[in-house]
């Protein structure tokens, strides 16, 4: 009897084992039914959840925990178009995922069938490159490809829409193990010209600055940048997705720059000669107003996306290359200079504006996520949501190992910390993993709480809730007069009930004193998820601030005396 061909669900399901794929972050549904139907033989772990953008989320923190790309599977229409968010999340944040959508058969595309949507269309904008199969001997290729694109150069979301019928035909295509893609090539070691130009503005400079991005992260840089540091005696920034790429306990590093920033990291960056980008692309919750950023000191661009050269900044020295690679490089070619004075200013400025919060009228978020810094001793992988929390969390969790920080940067989605902490948990079995999230973008994606229950992932979820969707209110405090509109979530549920509700173990903590006490329960409770609701003070402030549009010479160190004057800013 002659041996039955694969369909092209089948086919698609080895091509998955063949890359390593764990587990598909996924919702079923009618056009994606034949490939469901495949992984019942596979021994690929679906993770079944709650809604399509959770899937995404979760597939993104599985991928910025464990450098491996995150796969999704929805099927069509409108289980395609919830994962928008998710891939314009993946998408600004360059994160490896595959995005497997099922499609209307082949014949009644464009005729508007029953859940069909343009889905190449819909997310063109958002994804790194996209895939239409119209033949299911293309389903190898196809996914091969997929999976290079995503995981190299600079990584990001690919989408892959299967037609139904596509998946159900038979296919006898054989496996692809290379790849020939005409125009696409990615840059690894830097020019040594290029290379040589910006280790001459280190060596000479007496006041330089080393600022860290994403792509020291994603690149494995930390080590090589902490070597650089140590050879100039030069401090050491970070961004938001920079942290824990270089160790942020170490003694050269000055934390976050920025927005919400440290006030002695942004002045370091206001008073450098020569600050180098590594792996970052000085996105304007930096710069902050262009045209006073860093004005005289002498700049350097180290980035594997040449598009990124010039955008916001122009460089004096642009390098295209893989960030470790490239710092691996300059390090042999630098000089150290005396930067004695310049190490003395920065220490200067971190004792005279260190982070701060009150310590009476009420429990505070800052004191809570401080406590969470010392009761984890900073070596728990941390997601966050969107918000207050997420910048008081960057403030006071230092994170002193590479991917154990997972946070939504450049869409900056509210939702994306919860689900993104069940992934990162899957990724990471042996580690800690605690979400940091705010009451409202906890209630965007709680329903997930299924999908940790039913998986006894023992990830901890600490919700900070002060009842208001609390940065937005902060703007309206000092920006708006006071004149409070769409922030104040009358009507949160209980949320140490709605986790019991799931089966989930919960604590609520109202008193400073509780806070060691209840997340030291969380940190050690291991028999499946739990919840920690922290219930803050409703309305308090993320300081230091630089107001949006201004330079880093407008930073408001702290909240001004009188809550209803617009602030002018105070170094």
């Amino acid at each position: 009897m002659e041996a039955r061909l694969p369909t092209g669900a089948e086919k698609l399901i080895q091509c998955l084992e063949c890359e390593g794929v764990e587990y598909i972050f996924g919702y079923s549904g009618g056009a994606a039914m034949p490939i469901f139907d495949a992984l019942v033989d596979s021994d690929i772990e679906l993770i079944l959840v709650r809604h399509e953008q959770g899937a995404v989320h979760m597939a993104d923190g599985y991928a910025r925990a464990s450098g491996k790309p995150g796969v999704v599977l929805v099927t069509s229409g409108p289980g395609a178009t919830n994962t928008v968010t998710g891939l314009l999340t993946a998408h600004m944040d360059s994160v490896p995922v595959i995005v497997l959508t099922g499609q209307t058969i082949s014949s009644m595309l464009g005729k508007d069938g029953f859940q069909e949507a343009d889905v190449t269309g819909i997310t063109y904008a958002v994804v790194k490159h996209s895939y239409l199969v119209k033949d299911p001997a293309d389903i190898p290729r196809t996914t091969r490809e997929a999976f290079h694109i995503a995981t190299t150069g600079r990584p990001g979301p690919v989408l892959i829409d299967l037609p139904k019928d596509v998946t159900q035909a038979p296919c006898d295509a054989p496996f692809v193990d290379e790849v020939d893609l005409p125009g696409y090539s990615t840059p690894t070691h830097g020019d040594p010209e290029a290379i040589r130009q910006a280790a001459g503005l280190l060596s000479s400079a007496r006041r330089p600055l080393l600022y860290v991005g994403h792509g020291a992260v994603i690149s494995n840089a930390g080590k090589a940048v902490v070597r650089l540091a140590e050879r100039l005696r030069a401090p050491i920034v970070n961004t938001l997705l920079g942290k824990g790429a270089a160790d942020e306990t170490h003694p050269l590093h000055l934390g976050m720059l920025g927005m919400h920033g440290t006030a002695y990291a942004n002045k370091a960056v206001d008073a450098c000669d020569c600050i180098m980008a590594i792996g970052a692309r000085w996105d304007d919750r930096i710069t902050g107003k262009l045209d006073e950023f860093c004005v005289g000191a002498a700049k350097i661009h180290i980035d594997i996306d040449p598009a990124e050269f010039g955008k916001m900044i122009q460089p004096d020295v642009a390098i295209a290359g893989d960030a470790r690679l490239v710092v691996e490089e300059l390090i042999q070619h630098v000089e150290p200079s005396d930067t004695r004075e310049w190490l003395e200013q920065c220490q200067t400025w971190r004792e005279r504006h260190p982070l701060k919060y009150a310590r009476q009228g009420g429990l505070r978020a800052q004191h809570v996520l401080d406590r969470l810094n010392h009761v984890t001793g900073g070596n728990a992988v941390i997601t966050t949501d969107v918000g207050q929390h997420q910048m008081w969390a960057a403030q006071f969790c230092l994170a002193t190992t590479n991917r154990h920080w997972i946070s939504s940067g450049g869409a900056g989605t509210m939702g994306f910390g919860f689900p993104a902490a069940l992934g990162a948990q899957l990724a990471c079995p042996e580690k800690k993993v605690w979400a940091v999230v705010g009451d409202g973008g906890f209630q965007m994606t709680q329903a997930e709480l299924a999908t940790a229950a039913i998986h006894k992932l023992p990830t901890k979820c600490l919700i900070i809730n002060n009842n208001f969707l609390g940065m937005v209110r902060q703007w309206q405090e000092l920006f708006f007069e006071n004149r409070l509109s769409g922030v104040d979530l009358v009507g949160n549920p209980d949320f140490v009930k709605l986790a019991q509700a799931y089966g989930i173990k919960a604590w609520r903590i109202r008193r400073s004193a509780d806070v060691d006490r209840i997340l030291s329960q969380a940190h050690e409770y291991d028999e499946g998820p739990c919840v920690v609701v922290a219930e803050v003070v409703k309305e308090d402030n993320v300081f230091p601030m630089i107001p949006a549009g201004s330079p880093i010479s407008g930073m408001i160190i702290e909240k001004p005396r009188n809550p209803l004057a617009r602030p002018t800013g105070s170094t």
